[in-house]
């Protein structure tokens, strides 16, 4: 669970199913910030994150009553913003798989051809907003099946077993893809911190 997150017994289920909107109000205010973090970053994109956390509250409001409080409400709200989001990178690419279909089909199981050990570069570095910038890059061109898993393990701190509840697969599944997903940023950085890596160098025999 995310830290400061609520859980669904900070919330009246029985005031929301019945439509009560202060209840309701709660929860929004409780969670748009998180569902916008996750739209924001499956999409790079700030007005489509803005259309997700409506859809998303849109749809949560309309469903509550189908609600039946085996998952915790942030869970639920997570599921019902990934797959708006993934919808739209669908509609955008109509190529792009599905989170259901099998990973290898995307060649996933292809190994890094180039890693870079990244030990030896300054703490500074990493913090820099150029490298913040290279990390942003490398995540946009991961396939969404990897990318959502990513963002929401790494990024969103979720732990394997809720991230499968969101996406509807098994444990072994999110830790094969989250696995995938950073030997691929590993790979797409490899290039970027191999140049940082010789300039170092470059002034230490200067």
């Amino acid at each position: 669970m995310v830290k400061g997150q609520r859980t669904t017994d900070d919330f009246s289920l029985e005031a929301l199913r019945r439509g009560d909107r202060a209840e309701f109000a709660r929860l929004v205010d409780a969670y748009y910030e998180m569902i916008y973090r996750l739209a924001h970053r499956m999409l790079e994109n700030g007005q489509d994150a803005e259309d997700v956390l409506q859809e998303t509250f849109i749809k949560a409001f309309n469903h509550l009553k189908d609600f039946d409080g085996r998952s915790s409400v942030s869970t639920w709200l997570y599921r019902i913003a990934t797959n708006e989001a993934l919808m739209l990178i669908r509609r955008r690419k109509p190529e792009s798989l599905s989170i259901e279909e099998p990973a290898e089909d995307e060649g996933y199981d292809q190994e890094p051809m180039q890693i870079v050990d990244f030990c030896c570069l300054p703490e500074e570095t990493f913090m820099s907003d150029e490298v913040k910038a290279q990390l942003d890059a490398a995540i946009d061109k991961l396939p969404p099946a990897l990318r959502v898993v990513f963002v929401l393990r790494d990024i969103q701190g979720l732990s394997t077993r809720e991230t499968g509840q969101i996406l509807e697969l098994s444990e072994m599944a999110v830790k094969t893809r989250l696995s995938r997903a950073r030997l691929r940023l590993r790979e797409e950085l490899s290039a970027y911190f191999g140049e940082q890596m010789i300039d170092i160098e470059g002034k230490r025999t200067a």
